[in-house]
């Protein structure tokens, strides 16, 4: 029984592309099993068809996808690249932290910019949140002396599980 993929290569460097889009034809070349020159015609047939757009970054390339573009055989013509990746790719953990991280960064910049913007007047203008009076039941007192006559022990990491 011979090797068979579902995929052609062109569905094989397509994905490969998704994952890193500056990947080096090389790179993909040796993750899909053929040789540069096969890949280098692959994306080149794939770009006049629209399906890649490539732009030249310094010395490197960058691979930008077509997500919206039709799939080209009548069966799979209803479906278009982005839902094709979408159920094969898996996202990569690294890239996916980077973009929570970027996002994380923009909404404190702004925050900060904000806030640095913002005239004094609306500042001390501003009520400052008052916080409530703890409020004791019975119960909690008595806890709360049961705890008083206990000793303090220390902190041993040990009953909190290791951290790495």
């Amino acid at each position: 029984m011979g090797e068979w993929t579902f995929f052609s290569n062109y569905g094989h460097v397509l994905v490969c592309l998704s994952r890193n889009n500056e990947a080096r034809l090389r790179d993909v070349a040796f993750e899909v099993g053929i040789t540069e020159r096969a890949v280098q015609k692959i994306v080149r047939d794939m770009q006049d068809a629209g399906f890649i757009t490539v732009s030249k970054h310094g010395r490197c390339n960058r691979y930008r996808l077509n997500k919206r573009k039709s799939l080209r055989h009548s069966l799979e013509s209803h479906c278009n690249v982005g839902k094709l990746l979408a159920l094969v790719t898996r996202p990569d953990p690294v890239r996916v932290a980077a973009e929570k991280l970027d996002y994380a960064e923009t909404v404190i910049g702004e925050a900060v910019s904000r806030a640095r913007t913002e005239p004094a007047e609306q500042t001390a203008k501003r009520p400052t949140p008052v916080p409530e009076p703890a409020q004791q039941s019975a119960s909690d007192a008595l806890d709360g002396k049961k705890k008083a006559g206990k000793k303090d022990k220390p902190f041993d990491a040990r009953q909190q599980g290791s951290l790495f």
